[in-house]
Parts: structure tokens; sequence; C-alpha cells
């Protein structure tokens, strides 16, 4: 991290470590956990199903090189898909993914990538693949959400934590080939 350590970090909780983005996050922690908590609130309340909220993310944090992200989400989405299809959308291929997770996918990486770029035929097409406006207004809260997590990470030179590699599958840390460290990503044993 590029920024000195906060005098006070949180602390781990039962025998979860400490992530390393917190250590950045802790300057103010009373914005971290609001903005914790609207994220929570809106992953405990979304109708989109815990796949596509993963590919949602997992496309955000690809398309924005933030592999801290790609190798969690990555991993979560190889809970809900097989690990290639996670390594897959990780390098940007999306065959592997139903219609309603292709659009997503595509959307969010808009989103990740020209928000004043979107236009009523890529919701259109949203809404082809069946989704329905309030799924498509919380894919777009989630990809901005995750959006501004991994700018203000990778902005501050945040790297990934050494279990989130670990526990990643082979497939997902080979697919991250970008983002601080990433060049011992496959060398992790699985």
């Amino acid at each position: 991290m590029f920024l000195d350590e906060p005098e006070m970090v949180p602390a781990a909780q039962g025998s979860e470590p400490v992530m390393n983005y917190a250590h950045a996050w802790a300057w103010r922690q009373d914005v971290a956990d609001a903005f914790t908590a609207a994220r929570a609130l809106l992953a405990g309340s979304t109708s989109l199903s815990p796949g596509e909220v993963a590919v949602v993310n997992v496309a955000v944090a690809s398309a924005r090189k933030d592999a801290a992200c790609s190798l969690a989400w990555g991993a979560t989405l190889a809970e809900h898909r097989r690990a290639a299809a996670a390594a897959d959308l990780i390098e940007g291929r999306t065959e592997a993914l139903s219609d309603r997770e292709r659009a997503l996918a595509a959307w969010a990486a808009s989103v990740a990538g020209d928000p004043n770029a979107t236009a009523p035929a890529d919701v259109r097409g949203l809404r082809a693949a069946g989704l329905h406006d309030r799924e498509i207004a919380e894919a777009t809260m989630l990809a901005t959400f995750r959006l501004a997590f991994t700018a203000y990470n990778d902005a501050l030179g945040v790297t990934a934590d050494a279990h989130l590699v670990a526990g990643a599958p082979a497939e997902v840390r080979r697919a991250v080939t970008y983002g601080r460290g990433s060049e011992a990503y496959s060398n992790v044993a699985s």
C-alpha cells in the first residue's frame, strides 16, 4: 500500500485474516463501514442469483484489471460454474455462460469501461435476455460499487491477499495476468 499504516485497522473476525484493503480503508473507517453496509444491503436483497452477482463482479474486476477482485470473485464464480468458465470470463470470453449471464457480463464491462457509452439498445438487450428493470438497476449498482472499490484499492497500491491467491482455482490464477503481483499467481500450488 502506498499510504502509511493508519493508527487503527479493524480487528480480524474470528479466524478471518484482516484483508489488505482494510488497511487502506481504515483511514476513514466510518466511510468504509457505510460503503460496506450499502454493498451488503444490495447483495442481501438483490433478485439476481449468486452466480449472476459473481458474473457482474468478475466482469468489472477484469475490465478494470483488478487482480484481487478478479481472484476473489473468480473463485466465487467457479463455485457456481466450472473454474474454466470463471477463467474464461476473466479473459473476456463468455461462451460458457447463459444468455442472461452474457448480457450481464457485457453490461458490467461497459459500465466499468465507459458508462457514457451505454445506450437504450444495451438496456433493450438486457431485457431481451430476460432481465427486468429492477435487476438491471441492481446489476448496475453492483457494477458501480465494484468499480469504486477496485479504483480506490488499485490507486493506493493494495495487493491481493495471499489467501485469495492460494484459494483461487489454478485456472482462475492463470487467467489473472494483470495487477500487482500477478506474475506469481500461476506459480501458487493448488
